[in-house]
């Protein structure tokens, strides 16, 4: 099968590489239709590495992705060959402490596609996944919509890792593909006031698109003035979706005592700083978001019932043959690029 390895900082080589094989009765072969470009991917591309995940090369990326059912193993119950799916790309064990806590996306033996030590990625042709991977879509929904079901999973996670939201007033600190796939679960949550910034305008108008009720770029002006101008008693919660220390400061100024700060973004570097001093004050509780957990569903049942429509932040289209293109412009922010996705 053709796939998409990383050879070295900044570059892409399309292989010929053997098609995967089922190993289990309960395992699925998939052909990949769509993936989306994720910013960890980038990381890796761009840096090698993201913490103490450090890629060995030859390596596949790539974990946001939809496919159609090829093969199934014997025991296969949930789907047939020829199913539309969205796939889940975190698969574990089911047996660990963390799993039998319902917290299986802490997994001690987790293997995430596209995830140096765990998993090679879904930048190919075909993959394999256990049954539960698979999720079943309409036939109404486009496969390029089902790829999103992964990232909006995220977001619906953290809106649940932030509530109570109901008429509350909030913050979402980047509105890349991560913070508007925060935002439309927030929304229909019912907050009151969403506060959305980012360095990049045309993400700023996707998010007031989306129903921002004000939104602001920390390049052109102060937004921790400007909200608290608006918000005096400050914001219930802030939710980080950047990976930016620069975002973390903001936040803390920005909560009020007893105020949430929700971690979604990754950041590049190995440590984030706080003011311990206001933190302690405040008490503001910390929640870190590591990807999402049993949300899948919960995010695919928002984009077919039409309440997110999350496939509009789509602004690019590439073929694998030039998916180095896909993660340049990615990288560098180019062209207004928003999401990426590549059709395989």
């Amino acid at each position: 099968m053709k796939a998409v390895v990383l050879t070295g900082i900044k570059q892409m080589k399309l292989i010929e590489t053997p098609e995967p094989k089922p190993q289990n009765s309960r395992d699925v072969l998939l052909k990949i239709a769509v993936v989306g470009v994720c910013g960890s991917d980038v990381h890796y591309y761009t840096t090698g590495r993201i913490g103490s995940q450090i890629v060995k090369y030859p390596y596949r990326v790539g974990h946001e992705c939809s496919a159609i059912v090829e093969k199934i193993g014997k025991d296969v119950t949930r789907v047939k060959p020829g199913d539309r799916v969205a796939v889940e790309p975190a698969v574990s064990c089911g047996k660990c402490d963390q799993c039998m806590k319902n917290r299986r996306n802490t997994c001690r033996k987790l293997q995430f596609l596209g995830t140096p030590g765990q998993g090679e990625g879904c930048l190919c042709e075909y993959i394999v996944m256990p049954e539960e991977n698979c999720f079943p879509v309409k036939q109404k929904t486009s496969l390029e919509q089902a790829a999103i079901a992964e990232p909006l999973s995220i977001g619906v996670y953290s809106a649940k890792l932030a509530m109570p939201l109901k008429d509350t007033r909030i913050a979402i600190l980047g509105c890349g593909p991560i913070g508007l796939c925060v935002l439309h679960p927030c929304l229909l949550q019912g907050v009151e006031k969403i506060y959305v910034t980012d360095k990049i305008d045309s993400r700023l108008d996707a998010a007031r698109r989306a129903g921002a009720h004000w939104t602001g770029n920390p390049d052109k002006k102060n937004i921790v003035s400007e909200i608290l101008a608006q918000e005096p008693n400050q914001l219930d919660t802030v939710i980080e979706c950047c990976g930016q220390q620069s975002a973390m400061d903001q936040a803390i100024e920005l909560l009020k005592p007893g105020g949430k700060l929700v971690i979604t973004g990754i950041p590049e570097v190995d440590r984030i700083s706080f003011p311990i001093d206001i933190i302690r004050r405040k008490e503001i509780c910390i929640q870190n978001v590591r990807r999402q957990n049993e949300c899948m569903q919960a995010a695919l049942d928002l984009v077919e019932s039409g309440k997110a429509n999350i496939v509009s932040m789509v602004t690019h289209h590439y073929d694998l043959e030039h998916a180095k293109e896909a993660f340049d412009l990615v990288a560098g922010y180019n062209d207004g690029v928003i999401k990426a996705m590549i059709k395989i």
